[in-house]
């Protein structure tokens, strides 16, 4: 299921989503050029990315990071291990992100988007503590907007299409659907991946940053729906 549109209308520019969408995929593309440089791309997201055994031990292991161990919370957020993940990542956050933004402004919009980033990674983490599969990706936080948009715009949609060999025509799907869909499957292969642990998805991690979005949505939501009005 791929959302084309959302159906709420905002006039604010979505600075601070475009700027973090334009961030992910230039470290994208930097990361490409680094095998010329004697750096494989395994390397590189082993030294920026969160590794749940030294962020749950507060120490760095080898090989070593780039950054201090507690700063790849951050760099994390911006790594993408291929163009599908990093497009669809990025395609939710336009879609949903600018709406988001309108609603709560720019520096609350930026703060739901890293603190939501920050509670993936912690779920990851307290789930299983000793991995030392670096976590990369921005979906967590990603998950976060998604998680606000459900709670902030009242009854907005999307449009959306399905492509599973057919395309089918792009039709109205009220948000709570395409949103719970999408949770329920991020929830279940969660608690799938305990029996499967090399799938290489953190799905779980998603799943606490779409319940920490909703949790900051509801939060800041009076304020949200007052702008909206405004526009």
């Amino acid at each position: 299921m791929i959302p084309l549109q959302g159906d709420a209308r905002t006039r604010r520019f979505p600075l601070v989503t475009l700027v973090i969408i334009v961030l992910n995929v230039a470290v994208f593309i930097f990361a490409l050029t680094l095998p010329r440089y004697g750096m494989t791309l395994g390397g590189f997201y082993a030294k920026a990315g969160a590794t749940p055994y030294e962020l749950a031990h507060g120490l760095d292991v080898p090989p070593g990071d780039l950054v201090p161990w507690w700063a790849t919370l951050f760099t994390s957020m911006f790594i993408h291990g291929g163009w599908l993940y990093l497009i669809f990542n990025m395609l939710y956050l336009w879609i949903f992100g600018s709406t988001v933004e309108k609603a709560l402004g720019r520096v609350r919009f930026l703060g739901l988007y890293v603190t939501c980033g920050l509670v993936a990674t912690a779920t990851q983490v307290l789930t299983d503590p000793g991995s030392t599969a670096p976590l990369i990706g921005a979906g967590g936080a990603v998950a976060g907007v998604l998680g606000a948009y459900l709670v902030l715009p009242p009854r907005a949609g999307v449009r959306r299409v399905f492509t599973r060999g057919v395309i089918f025509p792009v039709a109205p799907l009220p948000t709570w659907i395409l949103l719970g869909i999408w949770f329920a499957w991020q929830a279940v292969e969660g608690v799938l991946s305990f029996r499967r642990p090399d799938v290489g998805v953190a799905f779980l991690a998603q799943v606490g940053g779409f319940l920490a979005g909703v949790g900051l949505g509801f939060a800041l939501a009076r304020r949200g729906r007052k702008a909206l009005r405004r526009a």
